[in-house]
């Protein structure tokens, strides 16, 4: 599933030609996505302006000029890509269409349909309920450690599996969290309410650095992600230890041979990448 910096690399390839545009066309060609598409999402979206194009999460939000806000998420498999040739938009997973007055044309691809595309009015925003119980962004500068030491106070979940809630921080998924953990030196099996002092200082600094490093790389393209413009992100080469079992771990000296090297541990149903010697 693409997580913030996939989110926000597309936000950035779509506002250019987005921001400012009337949509002129806006096709619907198959609206049963995971969350169906609203009928009368054309009618409410055809001719109207994008004053804005914004990121929560890994909700990409699209605001009209008549204070209408579209709210979009690409799931598993979505992509948002600028049409280069005139056959693209006809293929079988083509769901929807943008299509803006000077004919740039923005296509959603999903061959799972685990994408939602929904649309809301500009005062409800906040409390939508794909919205409402968010947590806070983690680029945000008021997102610090004494923020998080105070949500994580009553989790007694692992920090890995409590990173990946949504109401926690918004945005980190499992690729960013193990990430993030290594290089902050923090085992991923510590409990979170246990993330306090100089470990959260560490954790909120790390989130921060790896989250801009993979914006500032177009994010990390493992399956399904491209940059609007086609093209692939490289941060998946920069992982510590993301998908790297039985590999030395960067800048540790531990022993592979008698370490095993990066270990990958499954917690909550999901894997985890760690080096268990540098990770307390």
């Amino acid at each position: 599933m693409p997580e913030l910096p996939e989110i926000e690399t597309i936000r950035q390839g779509l506002a250019p030609h987005l921001e400012g545009r009337r949509l002129r066309r806006v096709d619907v060609r198959r609206g049963d996505l995971r969350i169906p598409v609203p009928q009368d999402f054309a009618e409410r979206t055809e001719n109207r302006r994008v004053t804005r194009l914004s990121r929560r999460g890994k909700y990409l939000l699209m605001a009209l000029d008549d204070s209408a806000v579209i709210i979009a998420h690409l799931g598993m498999s979505g992509r948002l890509v600028l049409a280069k040739q005139e056959a693209d938009g006809r293929g079988r997973h083509d769901h929807l269409i943008f299509e803006t007055e000077d004919r740039a044309r923005i296509v959603f691809n999903d061959p799972r349909r685990f994408g939602l595309f929904t649309i809301t009015e500009l005062s409800g925003l906040e409390s939508h309920p794909l919205l409402a119980e968010m947590g806070p962004e983690p680029l945000d500068p008021a997102f610090d450690a004494t923020a998080l030491s105070a949500t994580l106070q009553s989790r007694n979940t692992s920090i890995k599996t409590t990173l990946l809630d949504q109401r926690v921080v918004a945005g980190i998924g499992n690729i960013y969290a193990c990430e993030a953990l290594f290089r902050a030196g923090i085992s991923p099996r510590r409990k979170a309410k246990g993330i306090v002092g100089c470990r959260a200082e560490r954790l909120v600094m790390a989130l921060k650095q790896v989250l801009g490093e993979a914006i500032e790389a177009g994010g990390s393209s493992l399956r399904d992600h491209r940059r609007p413009d086609g093209e692939l992100g490289y941060f998946q080469h920069s992982f510590a230890v993301y998908g790297r079992e039985g590999k030395p771990c960067p800048g540790c000296d531990c022993c592979t041979d008698k370490t095993g090297g990066i270990r990958r541990l499954v917690q909550s149903g999901r894997s985890t990448f760690c080096c268990l010697r540098r990770q307390q």
